[in-house]
């Protein structure tokens, strides 16, 4: 029975895996089209060129994440439930990429080979950016000094992309587990800071 998932769904599912497992660099458009199992006209009959299938993956893989982040928090009733979150967030990621041979962060491979200036990269950026933010605001339920809430979320970010990088290197998310243990430390201290 032919497969009746239309072309672009096809070609980005193709384009994830092959960019997450090869890297961007060296995934051609015929590689793409074969995985897929569509012609070459369709991946222009839908992106304007590899570029727009690779700012296309980028947007996917942050949407993707803002899901899994999204579950989490809505069962996390605390201000450091919610941090925390983040966290496990980022752990719920790592799992959908097991079956292509744990490598890290998708986006952060992706960043790493394109130019300063991609529309892609900015779009990592920003899901870096949305970490940090995450941190701030829920820190900031927690206790009122926006230096500590700075600096700290700061931290955490450092911490857990840190980790993130530190596990695509391992193949497997031990070092995010370990993160999130030194982050409910840090926290600990955030939450009760000596006189």
């Amino acid at each position: 029975m032919p497969d009746k998932t239309p072309a672009r769904e096809r070609l980005l599912k193709a384009a994830a895996e092959l960019f997450y497992r090869d890297g961007v660099g060296a995934t051609g458009i015929d590689a793409i089209t074969a995985h897929a199992g569509v012609a070459k006209m369709s991946l222009y009959n839908n992106f304007a060129s590899k570029a727009d299938l690779v700012n296309a993956y980028v947007e996917g893989r942050r949407a993707e994440w803002h899901e899994l982040l999204r579950l989490r928090l809505a069962v996390a009733s605390t201000p450091r439930e919610r941090v925390l979150a983040v966290f496990d967030s980022y752990v719920d990621h790592a799992v959908r990429a097991y079956e292509w041979g744990f490598r890290g962060c998708g986006l952060l491979n992706a960043a790493a080979e394109l130019a300063v200036g991609d529309p892609a990269r900015a779009t990592v950026a920003a899901q870096k950016d949305d970490v940090e933010h995450l941190f701030r605001e829920h820190l900031g339920e927690m206790r009122s000094d926006p230096g500590a809430v700075a600096e700290l979320a700061e931290h955490l970010s450092f911490l857990l992309e840190g980790a993130m990088s530190r596990a695509g290197l391992d193949g497997h998310d031990a070092r995010l587990k370990a993160a999130r243990k030194m982050a409910l430390s840090m926290l600990d201290r955030f939450e009760s800071p000596r006189r």
